[in-house]
């Protein structure tokens, strides 16, 4: 059999968290960042989980490690 290999679109888009939970990019942090308030953008720049019905479909993207 051969191995699954990694999309690296996927692997720049997405992280493994600790526990083995799928990680991505919160969006509106490209531009107007002035009208946005500091607690807000802190809160934007940590991500959050990946959406559960999508989880099975990128973590076969992600390759073997996921």
């Amino acid at each position: 059999m051969s191995k699954l290999k990694t999309r690296k679109t996927a692997a720049k888009r997405f992280k493994i968290s600790a526990n083995g939970k799928l990680m991505r990019r919160c969006t509106g942090l490209n531009h107007l960042m002035r009208k946005k308030s500091m607690s807000r953008r802190r809160r934007l720049l940590k991500g959050s989980v990946l959406f559960q019905g999508d989880n099975k479909r990128m973590s076969r993207m992600m390759g073997e490690g996921a």
